[in-house]
C-alpha cells in the first residue's frame, strides 16, 4: 500500500507542478487556444487562474516534500484533501460546461487525490 501511495502522490505531485505553472505562466488566451478542453479559462479572470495555479502549485509540494523532509507530514493527507476540493470544483465547472469527457478525467485525478488523503490518514499514515 506504501508504494502505491507513493507513485499517486509522484504522479499527482508532478500532474499538479506542470498544471499549476502552466496557469501562472501561460497568458490565459494561449492557453485557451491549446486545446477545447482548456477554453473554460475564458470562464474565469487572470487572478483567479493565478491563483488556481498557486493552489495547485502548493497543493504539488504539499503532497511530497513533507513526508520527503520527515517534518509535519501530516500535511500530505490535508495537501491530498486540498486538492480533492479542487478536483471536485473542476468537476462540477466541467458538468455545468457540457464537457462530460473532460469531467471524467478531472473525476480521475480527484479520485486519485481522495485515495491519497484516505491512504495517508488512514491506511498507511506516515510518521515523523
Amino acid at each position: 500500500m506504501n508504494i502505491t501511495l507513493w507513485i499517486i502522490t509522484g504522479l499527482l505531485t508532478a500532474v499538479y507542478l506542470f498544471s499549476g505553472f502552466g496557469k501562472l505562466f501561460v497568458p490565459q488566451e494561449k492557453m485557451a487556444q491549446m486545446a477545447n478542453a482548456a477554453r473554460w479559462v475564458l470562464d474565469f479572470k487572470p487572478g483567479t487562474l493565478k491563483a488556481i495555479g498557486a493552489l495547485e502549485i502548493l497543493g504539488a509540494v504539499g503532497l511530497i516534500l513533507p513526508a520527503l523532509l520527515g517534518i509535519a507530514p501530516v500535511l500530505v493527507p490535508l495537501a491530498a484533501g486540498g486538492l480533492t476540493l479542487i478536483m471536485t470544483g473542476a468537476v462540477i465547472m466541467r458538468l455545468r460546461r457540457g464537457e462530460t469527457k473532460a469531467a471524467l478525467g478531472d473525476g480521475g485525478y480527484l479520485a486519485l487525490a481522495a485515495f491519497v488523503a484516505i491512504g495517508r490518514f488512514a491506511l498507511e499514515p506516515l510518521t515523523g
